[in-house]
């Protein structure tokens, strides 16, 4: 059986992202529960990780762009197709909303001119200027408006993830359709 697959470029950027988000979450889940001397540099890793795959997510979509997705199996149902198209513009919009609203949120936090961020420990990646000029009661009113929209989005995420992985095993599994083939690293 033939089976159309994704390009290499997309299957490395598809994966890459989300080996990004993961380790991301997990982070997030993880520095609660840390000593304090251990909490920024876990947050400067999460803070890291987010602009990575905000590149990345960039990449993935002129990638998107340019190149023409294999097409979706002939059994997909009409429903089954806009609902994948949906989840991953979706998915699209919270590659980039999430690390836009953690830099925003990190550009307006009243400490960012005291506590620089660096890109993976290397060089001092840089806040929105736009922020660092505002008096601090708007500077804290964004820095927590933009701190809510990253909650709201990380649920988002986790709705949409499991969307995501949900769909594709259900077709592997359920619809017996090569679905994971498509997007797994590898020839067939």
């Amino acid at each position: 059986m033939t089976r159309e697959r994704y390009t290499g470029i997309a299957i490395l950027l598809h994966w890459l992202i989300a080996a990004g988000i993961i380790l991301n979450v997990a982070l997030a889940w993880i520095w609660p529960h840390l000593a304090d001397e251990q909490v920024r540099p876990a947050i400067d890793i999460h803070k890291s990780i987010g602009v990575t795959v905000l590149g990345l997510a960039i990449m993935r979509l002129l990638w998107r762009l340019t190149h023409r997705p294999p097409a979706y199996p002939a059994g997909y149902r009409p429903w089954e197709r806009a609902s994948s198209h949906a989840v991953h513009w979706l998915l699209y919009l919270i590659m980039f909303a999430m690390p836009l609203t953690g830099w925003i949120m990190d550009s307006a936090w009243k400490d960012a001119a005291s506590h620089p961020m660096h890109y993976f420990g290397t060089f001092e990646w840089p806040r929105i200027a736009f922020f660092q000029h505002l008096d601090p009661a708007t500077m804290d009113r964004l820095h927590g408006l933009f701190g809510a929209g990253h909650v709201a989005g990380a649920y988002a995420l986790y709705a949409l993830f499991s969307l995501h992985v949900g769909g594709a095993l259900k077709h592997q599994w359920l619809d017996r359709e090569a679905e994971l083939q498509r997007m797994w690293p590898g020839r067939d």
